[in-house]
C-alpha cells in the first residue's frame, strides 16, 4: 500500500500488484491482512473472548474481512466510519464432480458465477485458484497462475452468423478444455494435491474458480488508463486497505470523533445471502462485540449506530464512447475525473441528499474532485452492498466508486488516476 502523492502512480503500482496476487477472495482477504499486518493490526478470533485494548484489530471469515482501529480515547458509545467493499467477482467455478470431457477432450466442468460476461472468458488462456479443505477443516490457499484451461470458441466456419449475434448456452458452450485423453475421476483433485504438496486423500473438499492469467497493465499512449481483472471490486478493497492504514496512523484527539472500519465482503455478485456476505450477519457482530468489549450498553451501542455512517465503494460505468445512448445524456463520468457518487431513487443505490454532503465534504477535505452517475431510465439499475449494509444495520450509507468499462468482464478497464484519487477520499471519510 502507497502513501504517494495524488497523481503519484505507486498507488496504482500497488494496485496491480494486489490484483495479480488476489485471483480469489480468499487471497483477496489473505493479502489485506498481509497490509494489515506490517501496519499493525492484528488478527482477533470470533472464538475467543475479546478485550477492550486500543489499537488496530480484523477479523477473517472465509473470502471476508473486516478491520477496524480502535483509537485511544473512544468511548463505548463512539460511532463508526465504515468503508464497505466486496471480494468477490464473476467467472466460472468448478463443480462438485469437476471431471469431464467428449471425444476425447479432457475438460473441467463449471459453474456460472455472478454476472459474468461470458464472451469474454472465451479464447482465454485461464488458471484455478481457490483453497482447499482437508479433513481437519485446515484450508490451504490454491493459485496456478499459468495457462491451464481455456473455452474455445466455435470457428466462424462452423457458425457463419456469429458475428451477428453470438448465444452462448451456459451448460454446453462453456466447459472449459484442459488436455487430451480419456476421463478420469479425481483427476482436476490429484493434479491440485500434487500441486500445493498435500495428500489427496486428505483433502474432503474445494472452492475453485477459474481466473485469466494474464497480467494487468498499463494501457494507453500515455499509460493514463488501466487494464486489469477483477476491479470489480478489488479496487475499492485495495483503496479501502490503504485509507484505513493511513487513518491509523494519524492518531488521535483525547476523544476521537470515530472508530475507522474496513468491511470487504464476500458474495455480493449473488445477492450478498450468506455468512460472508453484506446480507449476514457479520459486520453487526463485530461491530457489537467492538461496543461490548468496551464495556458498552445496549444504550451505547444504539448511539454508535446513530452516528454511523457507510460508504459503500464499488464500480460504476464510464461512459462508453461507442454507446453513449446507453447512458443518462446528464451524466457522463469519466476515467480520471475522480471517484463517482452513485444515485438511484429506487434505492438500488442508497445515496440520499445528506450522504452526498458527507461525500461531498470527504472529496473537499482531500483536494479530490468528484463525479455523479445515475442509470438512464430505459436501463434497468445494478446495486450494490449499500441498500442492504442501510436496511440491515439502519446506518447512514452512501454508495460511491470508481468508473470503468467492460464491468463483469475478465478484464476490466479504469483511468489510472482513480484508484488513488478513491484512496485518498476514503482517507478523509474515515479520518473525520
Amino acid at each position: 500500500m502507497s502513501n504517494a502523492t495524488p497523481f503519484d502512480r505507486s498507488h496504482t503500482d500497488g494496485l496491480l500488484s494486489f490484483l495479480a496476487a488476489s485471483p480469489s477472495p480468499y487471497h483477496a482477504v489473505a493479502n489485506a491482512a498481509a497490509h494489515l499486518e506490517k501496519a499493525g493490526f492484528r488478527q482477533v478470533h470470533e472464538t475467543e473472548t475479546w478485550d477492550a485494548t486500543t489499537g488496530g484489530k480484523y477479523v477473517l471469515r472465509g473470502g471476508a474481512l473486516i478491520a477496524w482501529y480502535v483509537p485511544e480515547g473512544a468511548l463505548p458509545g463512539t460511532p463508526f466510519r465504515i468503508v464497505g467493499a466486496h471480494t468477490d467477482s464473476p467467472n466460472l467455478r468448478v463443480k462438485p464432480v469437476p471431471d469431464t470431457g467428449a471425444h476425447n477432450w479432457r475438460q473441467i466442468a463449471v459453474e456460472i458465477y455472478g454476472g459474468a460476461l461470458l464472451n469474454t472468458w472465451l479464447d482465454r488462456d485461464l488458471g484455478l485458484s481457490g483453497r482447499l479443505t482437508l479433513r481437519d477443516r485446515s484450508t490451504h490457499l490454491v493459485h496456478v497462475d499459468r495457462p491451464l484451461l481455456r473455452v474455445p470458441q466455435l470457428a466462424i466456419h462452423l457458425d457463419r452468423q456469429v458475428n451477428d449475434g453470438l448465444k452462448l448456452n451456459r451448460q454446453r458452450h462453456m466447459t472449459p478444455v484442459w488436455g487430451l485423453g480419456k476421463t478420469e475421476e479425481g483427476d482436476l483433485l490429484r493434479f491440485l494435491a500434487e500441486e500445493s504438496g498435500l495428500p489427496v486423500e486428505d483433502i474432503a473438499g474445494w472452492d475453485l474458480m477459474t481466473h485469466s492469467v494474464e497480467p494487468p497493465a498499463y494501457l494507453g499512449r500515455d499509460r493514463e488508463l488501466v487494464a486489469g481483472p477483477r476491479m470489480d471490486n478489488l479496487l475499492s478493497v485495495h483503496a479501502g486497505v490503504a485509507a484505513l492504514t493511513a487513518a491509523a496512523g494519524r492518531g488521535a484527539d483525547a476523544e476521537p470523533a470515530a472508530i475507522p472500519v474496513l468491511a470487504a465482503f464476500d458474495h455480493e455478485e449473488n445477492g450478498s445471502q450468506s455468512d460472508t456476505g453484506a446480507d449476514g450477519p457479520l459486520l453487526g457482530s463485530v461491530l457489537e462485540r467492538s461496543v461490548f468489549a468496551r464495556g458498552g450498553s445496549y444504550e451505547d451501542r444504539a448511539r454508535a449506530w446513530a452516528g454511523t455512517v457507510c460508504l459503500s465503494s464499488d464500480t460504476g460505468h464510464a461512459v462508453h464512447p461507442n454507446y453513449p445512448e446507453r447512458h443518462e445524456p446528464g451524466h457522463h463520468p469519466l476515467p480520471n475525473g475522480g471517484p463517482i457518487l452513485k444515485v438511484n431513487v429506487n434505492q438500488r443505490y442508497s445515496t440520499d441528499g445528506s450522504g452526498r454532503a458527507v461525500f461531498a465534504a470527504a472529496c473537499d477535505r482531500a483536494g479530490v474532485p468528484w463525479q455523479s452517475f445515475v442509470s438512464n431510465n430505459d436501463v434497468p439499475c445494478g446495486t450494490t452492498i449499500g441498500p442492504i449494509t442501510a436496511a440491515r444495520h439502519g446506518i447512514t450509507t452512501v454508495d460511491i466508486g470508481v468508473a470503468i468499462l467492460s464491468m463483469h468482464s475478465a478484464r476490466e478497464l479504469c483511468g489510472a488516476d482513480d484508484p488513488y484519487l478513491l484512496a485518498n477520499c476514503l482517507t478523509a471519510f474515515l479520518g473525520e
